[in-house]
């Protein structure tokens, strides 16, 4: 973990934040609010700040452009220039191979999250707790069955990411049993 002063890791916090909304500009999250998709990347970041991790500003600068790659064709060359090769490489850790079908994608995640760095492991976490808490608080327009198989995917990744922050993991297992009770409701 590269250690700043407070201020320092500052306006790289905030190119990132540019640099993703400028991306993600025209996309929305699924849900019934269809929230600009910004929000997204940004609670990611959050909670990992939250989460006793606020002064690793490569690893929250990551969590911002973490789905840049997959959503906007995003290069590593551009994040490198940009942001630096630390950067570059989480977001490339947690990118899927979008040339793969949805159901092989979300196979090798399940397959390889555990070697993973710690800080790709971290983004994945702290991604899963905001995807969750969106199919609780803005739910998707998915069938009962999507929404469960989405959520037992989840939590098999989130099985082989335990032990790499306690206060992720608590927020992922709240989350996860309100996703479940609602939709156990239908």
């Amino acid at each position: 973990m590269t250690r700043r002063p407070p201020l320092e890791g500052t306006p790289l916090l905030l190119r990132a934040m540019r640099f993703a909304a400028e991306h993600h500009r025209d996309h929305r999250r699924k849900g019934t609010i269809a929230a600009p998709y910004i929000n997204h990347p940004i609670a990611v970041a959050e909670q990992l700040a939250r989460a006793g991790l606020h002064e690793d500003i490569e690893l929250l600068a990551a969590a911002l452009l973490h789905d840049l790659v997959e959503d906007a064709g995003v290069t590593r060359a551009e994040l490198e220039r940009e942001f630096g090769p630390r950067v570059a490489a989480i977001v490339l850790e947690v990118t899927d191979d979008t040339a793969l079908r949805s159901t092989e994608r979300k196979r090798i995640v399940v397959e390889t999250i555990a070697g993973k760095s710690r800080e790709a492991r971290l983004v994945k976490l702290s991604d899963l707790v905001a995807n969750v808490a969106d199919v609780v608080q803005h739910p998707p327009h998915w069938s009962r069955e999507r929404t469960e198989t989405y959520l037992d995917w989840a939590e098999a990744v989130v099985d082989r990411l335990r032990g790499v922050n306690g206060e992720l993991e608590r927020a992922f297992d709240e989350g996860l049993a309100r996703a479940r009770r609602q939709a156990a409701r239908g």
